[in-house]
């Protein structure tokens, strides 16, 4: 490689700037990497806890479900949760994490989730199914978490590795070619000097 390479003073430059260049990007990746590090510590403490609340949660409300199965007749079960009035949807918007496109999600709930008479059903059905609504906020944010930690990991794994490249590869090789371009030009300055040198001793003898 280093054969094929033109050793002049302008390609000594060129490389020169490139390896100025080549620097910057890597302190600016470095930086971006560090944030993105920092973000997505931020981001999995959050998912730790949600996660935690998540599965108390979802627990009690099969424990209640459990129970109201247990204090119904199971054709009033299927009756009174045959017909569902409360209706779900989600808006998805997206937010910037370090230029990461992140999805943000708000929820739109209308009706009741209770939609059935008291005279056949159980008081524990009312608590799990109320349970199971509380349960909702806490399920979408950590979809929502979720999916930011994803995206934020892979940038983060793609930033590492430019950092690594112009780290131990792109910055390491400029440097050898200049190295190399700079003994050339000291040799062919050495050799130049050697020929005048040769050349005055002519003219004085």
């Amino acid at each position: 490689m280093l054969a094929n390479v033109n050793a002049t003073r302008m390609e000594l430059l060129r490389l020169r700037r490139r390896v100025g260049l080549a620097s910057r990007g890597h302190h600016l990746l470095s930086e971006k990497r560090d944030e993105l590090s920092r973000q997505l510590i931020l981001i999995s403490r959050d998912i730790g806890s949600l996660r935690k609340r998540v599965e108390t949660e979802l627990m009690e409300t099969c424990r209640r479900f459990m129970l109201a199965r247990a204090t119904m007749e199971p054709e009033d079960t299927k009756a009174a949760l045959e017909t569902p009035t409360k209706k779900l949807s989600l808006a998805i918007d997206f937010a910037k994490i370090m230029n990461v496109k992140v999805p943000r999600l708000t929820k739109e709930m209308a009706g009741e989730i209770i939609c059935y008479g008291f005279a056949t059903t159980s008081g524990e059905l009312d608590v799990a199914l109320l349970a199971l609504e509380r349960a909702f906020d806490n399920l979408i944010e950590l979809a929502e978490k979720e999916k930011q930690a994803r995206l934020v990991a892979i940038e983060l794994q793609m930033t590492r590795r430019r950092v690594n490249v112009l780290e131990h590869v792109v910055i390491p090789e400029l440097h050898e070619t200049i190295k190399f371009i700079f003994d050339k030009l000291a040799e062919a300055e050495r050799d130049n000097t050697s020929r005048l040198m040769k050349i005055a001793d002519i003219i004085r003898a």
